[in-house]
């Protein structure tokens, strides 16, 4: 690609590249979470100074790294300070263009993560030729700028390192990202077949129950609105036990006063005779009297009497617990909202999930299956 290094703007082909790099390197990263994110062999103040770039204060800043590591991904002759193709450096090329024509394109995908600017490279900070020190001068933001140039110098100085810092860099968005409440485009009106039929989707993939939960919670704060039998729905976080959180319960439905009227457990599977006695001294303990298990699957078919004996007997001492498949529990409450309340509930799903700062991966499945409706 040596005969493009000259040009004001860098050709279609070039730019074309870049937009599957990019994509194949988001993809390889986008479900990462925290947990389970690869090491990074990169020196410490170099992994700091990108998530520092990719955080600035300085809104231009931000789209820095991406656009200049990229360039150099696809041409490693590419010297990654360069701005403008008239930069004087050795292989210098116009970095505006790819900026605007992919990143900018990328932000915007992933609901301006970086902050929705149009032309990031027109703006002051970066109109100067490259990011090199004799610029440092013309910055309002020196700091900024000083990690902008120790991680790009590093780049340049060590192309094989190029692909790890883009994955740094994408890593520090997606991190970003999770702070980032998605938009989610609910219809203005939506059917019981529709709702379902989004669901089902939504909860093919198991998540270890943070997506049922997440549903389950919207949806009892819908029941809670349209027949007021309670004034708020309490939550703790999917992964937490509850006796770390002080709940008794997945949820908890709680009148005026604060007093606990309904616990609800949430399974992502069939329920186990274990699921019914381990949590009964809790909610007795806590003079609970009405407990629904709320599952996928119904009663484990080798434990149906024994969990239908226990609960028996409990009623016989005045505990009602209650079992019932997630999906008939939903269609009975779907008909009862109807249309205005349907509509109330897909919005509450994606509240919830922004609320929880669910991992990006689920908010974008949800906006996704609401956009197909």
């Amino acid at each position: 690609m040596g005969e493009l290094l000259m040009a004001e703007e860098l050709p279609p082909s070039f730019i074309e590249s870049a937009r599957q790099r990019l994509h194949s390197e988001w993809e390889s990263v986008g479900d990462l979470s925290a947990s389970n994110a690869p090491q990074l062999s990169l020196p410490t103040e170099i992994i700091d100074a990108v998530a520092r770039s990719i955080n600035s204060k300085t809104k231009t800043y931000r789209y820095v790294l991406p656009t200049q590591l990229l360039a150099k991904l696809v041409d490693a002759e590419l010297d990654c300070r360069s701005i403008q193709a008239s930069s004087g450096l050795e292989k210098p090329f116009d970095a505006r263009s790819l900026c605007h024509d992919v990143i900018v394109g990328f932000d915007r995908a992933n609901n301006d993560v970086l902050g929705g600017s149009a032309e990031p490279y027109l703006n002051n900070p970066l109109r100067i030729p490259a990011i090199i020190p004799s610029e440092r001068s013309a910055q309002r933001d020196k700091v900024g700028f000083d990690d902008l140039r120790v991680a790009l110098d590093y780049a340049q100085e060590n192309p094989g390192k190029v692909g790890e810092m883009m994955r740094a860099v994408l890593l520090a968005i997606q991190q970003r990202l999770g702070a980032v409440a998605v938009v989610y485009p609910v219809p203005n009106r939506v059917s019981i077949r529709q709702v379902e039929s989004m669901l089902e989707k939504f909860l093919s993939e198991r998540t270890g129950g943070l997506r049922l939960q997440a549903v389950v919670i919207a949806l009892f704060r819908q029941v809670g609105v349209k027949f007021r039998l309670f004034a708020d729905v309490r939550s703790a976080n999917v992964n937490a036990a509850d006796a770390a959180t002080g709940s008794v319960a997945d949820l908890e439905c709680v009148d005026q006063n604060g007093q606990i009227v309904l616990a609800v457990e949430v399974k992502d599977r069939q329920l186990k005779l274990i699921d019914t006695q381990s949590k009964l001294p809790a909610i007795r303990e806590k003079g609970i009297g009405e407990l629904l298990f709320l599952v996928q699957g119904g009663i484990m078919p080798k434990e149906t009497d024994a969990v239908s004996h226990l609960i028996q007997r409990e009623f016989i001492t005045g505990q009602n617990v209650y079992v019932t498949e997630f999906s008939n529990f939903l269609e009975s409450c779907l008909v009862l909202f109807g249309e205005i309340g349907r509509v109330s509930l897909l919005r509450q799903i994606g509240d919830e999930l922004n609320q929880r700062k669910a991992d990006i991966s689920h908010r974008r499945q949800w906006a996704g299956l609401l956009s197909e409706t």
